[in-house]
């Protein structure tokens, strides 16, 4: 069973950075994609950045030239490095793996970790 726990969010005034953290239970190269998605109350999920086991990467609009997805392979743990906050970024964060098997997209995702940005 796949495993994803995330860590490192929290509060943080406008401006300010946070990195989060998303570990995996085995290799992430069995993944054929992970990312970090968010949810805003109200609001539905949305991706924010993504990474293919390829190495390429792809970031929502709203946090081009802000937000950074990266992977460590050694330690199967995938990084969202979060720089200029803006309270607009104010969501739950959950990290994504997918996986297909036989033509079939399976999905997990982590418990999600708090992302509040105020002064």
């Amino acid at each position: 069973q796949v495993q994803l726990v995330e860590s490192g969010g929290g509060l943080v005034q406008p401006g300010g950075s946070l990195r989060l953290s998303c570990a995996a239970s085995g290799s992430i190269f069995q993944f054929n994609a992970m990312g970090w998605y968010r949810q805003a109350p109200g609001k539905q999920r949305e991706l924010v950045a993504a990474i293919t086991r390829g190495g390429t990467t792809d970031y929502a609009d709203s946090v081009k030239g802000r937000f950074t997805i990266s992977r460590d392979n050694a330690k199967n743990t995938v990084y969202l490095q979060m720089n200029s906050l803006k309270p607009e970024d104010t969501a739950v964060y959950y990290c994504n793996a997918d996986i297909w098997r036989v033509g079939i997209r399976y999905d997990y995702w982590g418990q999600g970790t708090q992302v509040t940005v105020s002064s």
